[in-house]
Formats: structure tokens, sequence, C-alpha cells
């Protein structure tokens, strides 16, 4: 299998101590690239660090909601340069989270509006965090139509499903489709083949049977086999379709390295 996991934390401490074994691991188990999420300017860097020094590795730049207090000019200006890197493959994640709320609603739509135009600017993908806040994510989202957007780790209702499929957004699953909970199932089968993705978002949400261990590149196997499953495709055909789809939407970095 040649697989690409389009979202994963590698710059996160967790995979401080082995993030060489993490990455040749990867590699055995059929991962070609793997898209390191550069969720605060500290991460960029560290998810850049870890691009130099691996093949196989692109990177993200932008403000998780979580981290959305901090947006300001000087945060802007960073994100604008960063985002003219090359190895820097989309802006994100980016979005809101209305689930804890660690920065006020309203500056995580404002950081949210602000990053859109950024990524629109530097015509680069934006990936997407939703939590319960379904609404105004398709709001915002509403005010950007020539963003192109994956909605990373799909989970939100099928409504919110059902219009980004008509606006034409790619959708990333993680290990929570083999989860029992999992219930989107349905709604997931009016997706386009051409717009589904697959990650690992690790170290959180390892798949089963990895459940309760940390979550790796590795791993997204399961989620492949998983999403074949739902989609009434092969395991070889939807491994080939989510590849090429990566490549289309992040570029052809994920296909050369």
């Amino acid at each position: 299998m040649t697989l690409i996991d389009t979202h994963c934390h590698l710059a996160d401490s967790a995979f401080e101590a082995d993030v060489g074994e993490v990455v040749l691991r990867s590699k055995v188990a059929g991962v070609r690239h793997t898209v390191v999420i550069g969720e605060t300017p500290e991460q960029a860097k560290a998810a850049l660090g870890l691009v130099d020094r691996f093949p196989g590795l692109s990177a993200t730049a932008g403000v998780h909601p979580h981290e959305a207090k901090r947006w300001s000019p000087l945060v802007a200006a960073w994100l604008a340069e960063a985002l003219r890197d090359p190895r820097v493959v989309a802006a994100g994640e980016m979005g809101l989270d209305y689930h804890y709320d660690y920065s006020p609603r309203e500056q995580q739509r404002v950081a949210f509006e602000a990053q859109l135009e950024l990524a629109q600017a530097a015509h680069k993908p934006a990936v997407i965090h939703a939590r319960e806040a379904d609404a105004d994510v398709e709001a915002v989202l509403r005010n950007h139509p020539g963003v192109t957007v994956v909605m990373h780790s799909f989970s939100s209702g099928a409504g919110l499903l059902e219009r980004m499929v008509s606006r034409g957004a790619y959708f990333s699953f993680s290990g929570m489709i083999t989860f029992k909970a999992w219930r989107l199932d349905g709604p997931m089968r009016a997706i386009p083949l051409d717009r589904l993705l697959v990650e690992t978002d690790a170290p959180y949400l390892a798949p089963v049977p990895h459940r309760g261990k940390r979550n790796e590149p590795s791993f997204v196997v399961e989620t492949v086999r998983r999403l074949g499953q739902v989609m009434g495709q092969g395991e070889a055909e939807i491994t080939s379709l989510t590849m090429a789809n990566a490549v289309t939407v992040f570029g052809s970095r994920l296909a050369t390295e």
C-alpha cells in the first residue's frame, strides 16, 4: 500500500523521544507522506524542523481555535510569510471549537476569518477544525467561497456534511470511524470519492485495534481499511483514491518526496 497521512501532530512532545522510529515504522507500513500540523507558530517551526530531518514530510502553519486569543497583527504577518514556504502545504489547522472554549468565541471567529483570507491569498488549502460549532463554521466559510477547505477529522452533523459536499470540500477521516460509537456511515456515502482523505490526528484518536495507545502515522492503515468498507471500495482502490486526492489538494510535493 502507498498511503498519505494528511494530518499528524508529529511535532507534539508525545513523539519527542522516538520520532525517528515513528517515521521509520510509518514507511514500513506503506505511508509515503505525512503532513505535520503546525497549529501555532512554535509548532509550525518544530514541524518544519522535522520536514528538514526526514524525507516524506510536509508541514502546515496556522493558529488552532484553542490558541485564537493569541491572534494579532504580528501573528498574521508570521502566517503570511510561513505560507510562502514551499514546505508548508496548507494553512491551519484553524476553525472553531465551542466544546472547550479555550479562546473566546468572538476571537475564534476573528482568527478563523483572517486565516482564510491568508490561505486564499497564498493559494493554499485551509485545514478546518469544527467542534460543536457547525452553524458558525458554515457561516464563516460561506464568506470565503474561493478557499479550498479540508474538513479535518470530520465528525460533525450530517447537515454540515451535506452542505460541505455542495461546497466541494474535502473530508478527512481519522481513527474515529473505527469506533463503536461512530454513527455517520450513511451520510459519508454522499461524499464523492474524489473528496476523501485519511489521517491519524496522532498522537490522538488511535483507531481500533490500537485504542488506548499513542496514535502514530503507521496506524492510518486501519482507517483506510474501514473507510473502504463504508464506501464500498476495496482496500487497494480506496488507498489509491485517497492518495491521489491528497496530492490534488495539498500539491505535487506529496507525490514526489
